[in-house]
């Protein structure tokens, strides 16, 4: 029997499902599944296709959960979002017309507005993060940021960095610890 919202520990039971607890998004399913199918079918009009949606917002939120910001909304509520989405966006992506009642359109209106406002702020803060990044990068040492761009770009291993550069394991460790202390307050 699925708790009430308010005894529910959404953002526990998220931060479980980033640490790769099955039994957690379960648990989550079992609480919300009945809500979510009903908020895509609201939206979606079409039973096999809500079931779909709340499928793939599963997945979603299982893969994604590690990303849910509590600065940013409730847990609950971004289940919900993300549940909302798809669905919304699964309206859109038909590019045939479905009859939805006028909450249903007032939504779709402002779930664009806020996806158009939100892709234009995020792209002028990357851009503003990548020319931080840019900058702090250039102020490490060349070797130090061949080894972080050697891990975190290309992928590769300390043992790989080591070998690439004729340096020895240890001091590659330290270089990569030291730069990412040096970027973080950098980028502070």
């Amino acid at each position: 029997m699925p708790d009430t919202p308010g005894d529910f520990d959404y953002e526990a039971t998220l931060v479980a499902c980033a640490a790769g607890d099955r039994s957690a998004m379960r648990r989550l399913y079992e609480q919300e599944g009945a809500r979510l199918l009903g908020v895509a079918l609201r939206i979606v009009r079409q039973r096999a296709l809500a079931e779909d949606i709340v499928h793939d917002a599963c997945v979603n939120i299982w893969t994604r959960a590690a990303s849910f910001d509590a600065t940013r909304g409730s847990a609950r509520g971004w289940i919900y979002s993300v549940v909302r989405n798809l669905a919304l966006n699964a309206v859109r992506d038909a590019g045939r017309h479905v009859d939805v009642d006028e909450t249903t359109h007032q939504a779709l209106e402002a779930d664009m507005s806020v996806q158009a406002y939100h892709a234009v702020e995020e792209t002028f803060e990357l851009n503003a993060s990548l020319g931080r990044l840019q900058h702090c990068l250039e102020g490490l040492d060349p070797a130090r940021r061949s080894c972080v761009l050697h891990a975190y770009v290309d992928g590769c291993s300390h043992g790989e960095i080591a070998e690439r550069l004729g340096a020895p394991l240890g001091t590659v460790k330290a270089w990569i610890r030291r730069s990412l202390v040096s970027l973080r307050e950098c980028m502070a």
